[in-house]
């Protein structure tokens, strides 16, 4: 049973988070160290700019196999998802579970005024 409807209780408060510039074998790394299924892009003022899987991580390290570029010169920005549906610490989390299911997405940032401050993962919600 839910004890609060609000994000902002459900959410993680230090998401680990990468810059577009970042290596995708670095990436990689971070994202199999971490047990996470993906982490956020953000800029030099904490604002999300994309999300980077662990699928996005496995296709590029795929294609360096088949002759591709390499994982340690492909940028998180060459793969990156640029279409982020940023939510609300007071948001209803229900709501976001449902459009969370509704989009096949498995995170989505907590943004104020902007900028990062949180995120929700599927893992959060079933908790």
């Amino acid at each position: 049973m839910l004890y609060s409807v609000e994000l902002s209780d459900y959410m993680l408060n230090h998401p680990i988070t990468i810059t577009a510039d970042t290596t995708i074998s670095d990436a990689a790394d971070l994202i199999t160290g971490s047990k996470v299924s993906g982490v956020l892009v953000v800029n030099d003022h904490r604002e999300v700019i994309g999300i980077l899987s662990e699928l996005d991580c496995l296709r590029v390290v795929v294609a360096g196999l088949n002759g591709g570029d390499k994982p340690a010169t492909v940028m998180a920005s060459d793969v990156m998802a640029t279409q982020v549906e940023a939510q609300h610490p007071h948001d209803d989390i229900v709501d976001v579970a449902t459009s969370m299911l509704d989009h096949k997405h498995r995170r989505r940032p907590v943004v104020k005024d902007g900028k990062l401050i949180g995120e929700v993962t599927c893992r959060q919600i079933l908790r």
